[in-house]
């Protein structure tokens, strides 16, 4: 018999042998960091809210995208590139996709590139940037934590190796996930790993893009030891612009070196990390001032920003040149920094 897709199947048992089982990637995580606790990003994206009780889960990557069985009759997640964003649909919950909006234009947390006329108004990240010196207790800031992406799918290192992932492999990538080569979806996997590719650093940055959580632990502990803590943010009802005010801040590293991994927008779980020198991590904590969520956010400030590209959306956002005051932001819900102690 043959077959026209590509099939990758792997059941993780784990509502069979226990309610208390860890996904192989939540082994690594164990075996290589026992004293460093998983961040609520890292576990959200292990185990997504609507897996409920029963994890038992089979992870395929076939035609039409990457999804995820949990266990249940009928209860199936799928991930894919959609036009314009990130489409989940899971069922049976409502029957209807959940739309996630993405940046418009490129990455703000690559700092080589200028940012888009059109990312300058639509972008929700505009909001994370801000100076240091407004990183004080009462100050109050409009925000919005938002998710690069709505139950992204993390693959283990066996499956996320064994799919091609290089501007080399675009028809076969898109052949795998059926996917026009011709599509806006299309358009946005290429550049996703275009992004991935691109080899231009600022001073002192080294940067690498982990489509397993494996990749990711391996890539952060080699630059900065593993000695470390694994922080991201952690919002009540973040994901609308609100107006927040601080009520603490705690300075989590020491202007060392950082290394912070974004979620980049992908058919499935793929991690921008780059270690960035001068650099200081802070843990926030905040309230709304409408009293209707609070935040532990988690901000980084670059002391040094004179190679980053003068275009680059913080500077146009602040009003600020390159060099001239260190320039701060706070990570979106689902992006994890590591610092070290």
């Amino acid at each position: 018999m043959e077959f026209n897709f590509y099939f990758i199947l792997i059941f993780i048992s784990v509502g069979l042998i226990g309610s208390h089982a860890a996904l192989p990637s939540e082994d690594y995580w164990n075996s290589v960091l026992p004293n460093s606790p998983m961040p609520k990003a890292v576990k959200d994206l292990l185990y997504p809210a609507e897996w409920g009780e029963d994890k038992r889960t089979a992870v395929y990557v076939g035609k039409g995208g990457v999804g995820v069985y949990t266990g249940k009759p009928g209860h199936r997640t799928k991930v894919g590139v959609g036009k314009g964003g990130v489409t989940v649909g899971t069922r049976p919950k409502t029957g209807k996709p959940v739309y996630v909006g993405v940046h418009p234009g490129v990455s703000p947390f690559i700092y080589t590139y200028a940012a888009t006329e059109t990312q300058l108004h639509d972008d929700p990240s505009v909001a994370l940037f801000f100076l240091q010196k407004d990183l004080a207790a009462g100050k109050k800031m409009n925000l919005n934590f938002y998710k690069t992406q709505n139950s992204a799918t993390v693959l283990p290192r066996k499956v996320a190796d064994s799919i091609p992932f290089s501007s080399n492999k675009l028809p076969e990538i898109f052949s795998k996930f059926s996917v026009n080569p011709s599509s806006e979806e299309a358009e946005i996997m290429k550049k996703t790993i275009q992004e991935c590719e691109d080899e231009t650093t600022i001073k002192g940055e080294e940067k690498f893009c982990a489509t397993s959580l494996e990749s990711m632990i391996d890539f952060s502990t080699s630059k900065i030891g593993k000695n470390v803590d694994a922080i991201s943010t952690n919002s009540e009802n973040g994901d609308k612009l609100k107006e927040y005010k601080i009520v603490g801040v705690k300075k989590m590293s020491r202007g060392k070196a950082v290394v912070a991994c974004h979620t980049q927008v992908y058919a499935y779980a793929v991690f921008y990390c780059h270690k960035t020198e001068t650099t200081v991590g802070y843990k926030v904590s905040m309230v709304a001032v409408d009293g209707s969520s609070k935040a532990e956010a988690v901000a980084v400030c670059h002391l040094d920003t004179a190679a980053w590209n003068p275009k680059h959306l913080a500077f146009q956002v602040l009003k600020v040149k390159p060099g001239s005051v260190p320039v701060c932001h706070f990570l979106p819900s689902d992006h994890v920094v590591w610092v070290p102690r």
